[in-house]
Formats: structure tokens, sequence, C-alpha cells
């Protein structure tokens, strides 16, 4: 039985979103996902944590790296969607499992995947526009040194 023409066209497609979902849980895990750890100044008794800064700018600059490469192979409405969807579940299932979830969660979680999708679809248009461009200057380069 052969396949329909619609399902090979959509395959790659699906297959990098699935991509994208996976690096996106990858980076969830190795970034944040295993800290459960509460600081507490015991001077001050300011509580802080679990995360640290070393560790959310590791994991917005790994998100921002997925979501561009994402953005260059795919069309770039996938990795956001992919991006942001896996990203929003991995926060609320281990926001909500902690013992500190207090309940926030429920507001937390809305606000999370809005960032995420902002974020991503920002960064994914961009870099359209940006990769775009560098194809029209290089193809005008490439005119213009013909020409000569």
């Amino acid at each position: 039985m052969r396949t329909p023409e619609w399902s090979r066209e959509y395959r790659g497609e699906l297959l990098g979103a699935l991509a994208v979902a996976v690096a996106t849980a990858v980076t969830w895990g190795a970034w944040l996902g295993w800290d459960r750890e509460i600081q507490v100044f015991w001077p001050t008794g300011e509580v802080t944590g679990p995360f640290v800064a070393w560790q959310v700018i590791g994991c917005v600059l790994c998100l921002i790296a997925i979501t561009v490469v994402g953005a260059l192979m795919l069309p770039p409405w996938i990795p956001p969607i992919a991006l942001t969807v896996t990203f929003t579940a991995g926060w609320t299932w281990w926001v909500a499992s902690t013992d500190y979830g207090f309940g926030l969660w429920l507001g937390g979680a809305p606000l999370v995947f809005v960032v995420m999708a902002i974020g991503s679809t920002l960064i994914s248009a961009v870099t359209r526009a940006v990769a775009k461009s560098l194809s029209r200057l290089s193809a005008r380069t490439r005119r213009e040194g013909l020409r000569r």
C-alpha cells in the first residue's frame, strides 16, 4: 500500500516538531528540572530559589538556540508551538509536584505559557527575517559578482 503524498510531505515537519519538543524537555531537565532546593539566607530569613541565575540563563540560552535552529529548518510556526507546550508542561508538572507550590502554579502555568509563546514566536520571526534578508543579500552579491 502506498503512503499518501501529504503524509510524506508532513513527515519531516512532524519529526522536526518532535525534535524541538525533545530538545526542550532535555533543556528543562538539565537546567531546571532537577533542582528542588530552597535557599534561606539565615541572618535575614530571606528565601530564594529553587533556581539560581546561572540555571535560568543557561536554560534561556539553550531555548533560544533550539528556537533559532528550529526556525531555520522548519516552518516558523512549528518551533514556538512545540517549545511552548513542552516547556509549560514540564514546568507545570514540576511545580505542581513540589511541596512548596502552594497552588500558585495554577496562575504561574498560564504566565509561563504566554511568556514562552511570545518569546519563542518573536525569536522565530526575527530568525526567519534575518535569514531571508541574508539570503537576498547573498543573491544580490552573486549577481553583481557575475556582472563584473
